[in-house]
């Protein structure tokens, strides 16, 4: 794997081209970033909000701002065709994302505790509508950078590489955690974070800053209807959102049900989301190299019902010791989310057209975004709805609905949706 990656990246004895050492520096930002985002998202953030004393409605709201605020993004598509400097946008709002969201480590130290909860929601709303604004130009910017015919292949490289930095971040982040709990632990990831915001934004100023190609509508209106007259995108888009929201019900609260109902320990949930990540990683080369053969939307189709699965395994939990179910739930969810989040990026960057690409992606972001925003807020409520009701129903009953609701939009309204590309391949 180690002498593919470096075939791949470089050429021994030559001066490396442009475009592979852009792949190297996308490469190598990534680093940074998924350690933060690994020590700051995920069961840590979840346990960090149950330490500042957060609900589960709370949470649910905290865990579904990451996507409403993707609305923005339309508002950047139209702002990049007057600000064409990706690069120097990119730097901007990224970096803001990265120090903002670092910053709710000093709520504790700078507020009195009844307001703890309100100023995490309220900077890390302001963080995420930075890294919203950042990531429509980065994946402006890298489809620019990285050719057509090499993305499948190169993005199943790239995350399998940062999956194995996440693994080792989420391990390290729960011996933390176990070891020193309470505050002082997260103290101590704020602290690494701290020093990978640094050093991600130093690799944002090394990105390329390949020339855009700016929309061939006239105005904003035109722009924003061009995906929206595009029937076959809408209508992908439109189930990909009911699916997200469906799934947002209960997939981003796990974390909140092993940890607040089931009472498992941090270094267990941190080693079972090692154990997702660490598949995850190898889905992820797995789904890039079959891209070479199938089209994005076939093998996106192929992973909905994987991710309905998942969901449908905690009713094991019945028959099966509970560690055991988790360990299998997170395994399955990982193959599904990688290829789902994989080819979702090379649909909406690859089958595209390239001077319209940022509206397209923004559209993409801000319809599934804001049906993902509604998933977690009602599956909150659910779950504080249901705290009287037996456990069995909290912990496993409502993960086990979902995934059937889930095997039903995969296998036969996503078939018909996503299904037609599918049959002529075959033919």
């Amino acid at each position: 794997m180690a002498m593919k990656i470096a075939g791949f990246l470089r050429k021994p004895r030559k001066k490396v081209s442009s475009y592979r050492r852009s792949l190297l520096i996308a490469t190598l930002e990534g680093f940074p970033a998924v350690i933060i985002f690994q020590l700051l998202g995920g069961p840590f953030l979840t346990g960090y909000l149950l330490y500042l004393g957060a609900t589960s409605t709370e949470i649910g709201l905290v865990l579904a701002i990451t996507t409403v605020v993707n609305i923005i993004q339309i508002g950047m598509a139209v702002v990049m065709q007057k600000f064409r400097n990706r690069k120097r946008m990119l730097l901007i709002f990224a970096s803001s994302h990265r120090l903002l969201w670092t910053s709710v480590g000093l709520i504790p130290f700078l507020f009195p505790k009844d307001l703890w909860v309100v100023m995490y929601i309220v900077l890390y709303t302001a963080a995420h509508l930075g890294n919203a604004a950042g990531g429509i130009v980065w994946t402006s910017l890298i489809s620019d950078a990285v050719p057509g015919p090499v993305r499948g292949r190169y993005f199943g490289l790239r995350n399998t590489i940062l999956g194995g930095v996440s693994s080792l971040a989420l391990f390290i982040g729960g011996q933390i955690l176990d070891r020193y709990p309470g505050g002082q632990g997260f103290n101590y990831l704020f602290i690494i974070c701290s020093v990978c915001v640094v050093l991600n934004i130093l690799a944002f100023g090394l990105y390329p800053n390949p020339p855009f190609e700016p929309s061939t509508a006239s105005n904003p209106v035109g722009m924003i209807g061009k995906p929206l007259k595009d029937r076959a995108f809408l209508k992908a888009i439109l189930f990909l959102a009911v699916f997200l929201f469906v799934q947002g019900v209960t997939v981003p609260l796990f974390s909140y049900v092993m940890l607040k109902l089931m009472k498992i320990n941090y270094e267990t949930v941190s080693l079972i989301t090692v154990v997702h990540t660490v598949v995850m990683m190898a889905s992820y080369y797995v789904w890039g190299n079959l891209n070479v053969r199938y089209s994005a939307q076939t093998l996106l189709l192929w992973s909905l019902p994987i991710i309905a699965l998942a969901c449908l395994l905690w009713g094991a939990i019945a028959f099966i010791p509970a560690v055991v179910v988790l360990y299998a739930v997170h395994i399955v969810l990982g193959v599904g989310l990688g290829g789902f989040n994989q080819m979702v990026f090379t649909f909406t960057i690859g089958d595209t057209p390239k001077s319209e690409r940022p509206m397209y992606i923004a559209t993409y972001s801000a319809i599934t975004g804001f049906a993902a925003f509604l998933g977690p807020i009602f599956g909150g409520k659910v779950y504080a709805l249901i705290t009287d009701a037996p456990m069995w129903v909290q912990i496993y009953g409502v993960s086990t609905v979902v995934g059937a609701v889930l095997l039903v939009l995969g296998l036969l309204v996503g078939r018909m949706v996503l299904g037609k590309q599918m049959r002529s391949e075959a033919l």
